[in-house]
């Protein structure tokens, strides 16, 4: 008998923000996404092991993390 186990990440898109880029310092779009990686047996995804957030530039292609709150608190359109 042998299992298939691994973990998967899906990356969810969550919206658009139009703020100041912390790179480069330019006003342009900032796109929030929530990245979830799930433990996965036999290719179904079953307990969620770690949640991130995270802000991209449209302009220079800056990401970093944000925290969940911060997340939460942009008024994403």
């Amino acid at each position: 008998m042998f299992f298939i186990f691994g973990l998967r990440t899906k990356v969810v898109r969550s919206g658009v923000v139009t703020e100041v880029c912390r790179n480069c310092g330019n006003q342009a779009a900032q796109v929030i996404t929530r990245r979830v990686t799930k433990f996965s047996l036999f290719f179904v995804p079953l307990i969620p092991l770690r949640t991130r957030y995270a802000q991209q530039c449209t302009f220079c292609g800056a990401e970093y993390d944000i925290s969940r709150a911060e997340a939460e608190r942009l008024p994403v359109g």
